[in-house]
């Protein structure tokens, strides 16, 4: 399968594959595909840093993982090490750092455990409502920003917008800086603790709803997994919270097909509006 521009489609799984080095450290291939400009999508290079650091560990799954955006790696291969900085029964924490070149671009601390597939939520009251609108409802956006700047990762994923949301891509934003919609990985792959790292990130900003802007990287991201997704495309609430002195913050959550919440983020990011 090729994308438009004739770029093969890989699963996600095969981007964010890690091999191990003899030295305990992992080789990765940042895909070129995976990028906005040209730049590597934060969230995807989270998931390289949380399969590195359950590779390491003594848990099956990533539960919470806060990383730093040095700068930006380039396309191609990249180093990445993960070190134990305490081992639990039920959870663990691990530091994890992707390098290219020898210079450190993403800097993280993660915390893994086994999650329960029976559980289910004591007390959920203080999260949003999931959208209601189907996914068949939902246009699929285009993998190209107001502009024309194309952004290859959205040919690889399907991010579908409920149409209240998708104003901004005809100079309409509503202004409440709020998108909802699906995001499906490529050929339909299923969802892991792993690529739910990717999927807080996996939407557009939520600032496109008030107004455009096409520079907006991220500074840090927090992650948290709450549990197993069921197979299929996940639905996405991200939400702009303040934008102030050229920084926005925004927040993610992410349902399984079943309704239930299995992640949730927020991120801090630059931006330049006006």
């Amino acid at each position: 399968m090729t994308t438009v521009t004739g770029a093969e489609v890989h699963r996600f799984s095969e981007v964010s594959r890690i091999v191990p080095c003899a030295d305990g450290s992992f080789d990765a291939e940042v895909s070129s595909e995976w990028t906005i400009g040209g730049k590597p999508n934060g969230g995807y290079l989270l998931s390289l840093l949380g399969r590195a650091a359950v590779a390491v560990g003594h848990h099956e799954h990533v539960m919470a993982a806060s990383a730093h955006f040095l700068r930006p790696p380039d396309p191609g291969p990249v180093k990445i090490e993960a070190e134990v900085l305490r081992a639990g029964r039920s959870a663990s924490q691990l530091s994890a750092g992707l390098r290219q070149d020898g210079t450190r671009c993403v800097e993280a601390v993660i915390t893994t455990t086994t999650i329960d597939a029976t559980s289910v939520p004591y007390w959920d009251r203080g999260i949003p409502p999931p959208g209601m609108v189907p996914l068949e409802d939902c246009p699929r956006l285009s993998p190209r920003v107001p502009g024309g700047l194309r952004v290859a990762i959205m040919e690889h994923v399907e991010v579908r917008l409920e149409p209240e949301s998708a104003g901004f891509a005809t100079g309409r934003p509503t202004g409440r800086g709020e998108l909802r919609g699906w995001l499906s990985l490529p050929e339909g792959e299923p969802f892991d603790p792993a690529a739910l790292l990717f999927a807080v990130d996996g939407f557009p900003p939520a600032t496109f709803d008030v107004a455009f802007a096409g520079w907006v990287p991220t500074f840090e991201l927090t992650v948290y997994v709450r549990a197993l997704p069921a197979p299929g495309p996940v639905r996405i609430l991200q939400q702009a919270r303040l934008i102030e002195g050229q920084k926005l913050d925004e927040a993610c959550f992410v349902w399984d097909v079943r309704g239930r919440l299995v992640a949730q983020g927020t991120q801090l990011a630059g931006i330049r509006l006006g």
